[in-house]
C-alpha cells in the first residue's frame, strides 16, 4: 500500500523521488533562496544550503533532475559522515600484546536513554571472543586500562562503573 509521500513529485520547488525530498524555501536570513533535503521519514533536513536565483533575480531557479541527483548525493554523504562520526564516538578499540599474542580490547557504548552502559570486550588474534563485561558508559578505555584488564584475567574493572 503506497501513500502520497511515496509518489514521485517533480515540481519547480519540490522534488520527491527514491526516498528523498528536495524543497526550495525562502531564505529567511536574506533575499535569497535555500534548498532543504529530507530523507523519507525524517522530520529534520539532512542538508540545507543556498539555492540559485532564477534569471529574473527574484524567484528561485527551478529544480531539475541533475540538481536533484547532486543534492541526493551530497545529502547522503553528509548522513554517512554523521554516522561514521557517531560510530567513532561510541566505539573504541585498542590492542594489547602479551606472551607473543595480540588481544583486541573494545569498548562499545550503548546510548540507552534511561540507563546508558558499555560493553568492554576482548578478542584473540582470530577474532574469537575471550571476555565481555558490562561497564558504565563513562568508562575510559586507555592503553593502561586495557593492559590492566588483560593482565587481571578479564575481571570486571573495579570502581570504573
Amino acid at each position: 500500500m503506497s501513500s502520497d509521500l511515496d509518489e514521485p513529485v517533480f515540481e519547480a520547488r519540490l522534488w520527491r523521488d527514491n526516498g528523498w525530498t528536495a524543497q526550495v524555501i525562502k531564505n529567511e536570513d536574506d533575499e535569497g533562496w535555500a534548498v532543504a533535503m529530507f530523507k523519507a521519514g525524517e522530520s529534520e533536513p539532512a542538508l540545507v544550503g543556498p539555492w540559485t536565483m532564477g534569471r529574473d533575480k527574484k524567484n528561485p531557479k527551478p529544480l531539475d533532475v541533475n540538481a536533484f541527483n547532486t543534492l541526493v548525493k551530497t545529502a547522503s554523504e553528509v548522513l554517512r559522515r554523521h554516522e561514521q562520526q557517531l560510530h567513532a564516538q561510541l566505539n573504541k578499540a585498542l590492542y594489547v600484546a602479551r606472551d607473543g599474542a595480540w588481544t583486541k580490547v573494545t569498548l562499545e557504548i550503548v546510548p540507552a536513554e534511561d540507563d546508558p552502559y558499555a560493553w568492554l570486550s576482548a578478542f584473540d588474534a582470530a577474532g574469537e571472543s575471550l571476555a565481555r563485561v558490562k561497564v558504565s558508559a563513562g568508562f575510559k578505555l586507555s592503553q593502561s586500562a586495557a593492559e590492566s584488564w588483560v593482565d587481571n584475567g578479564f575481571e570486571r574493572p573495579a570502581g570504573r562503573d
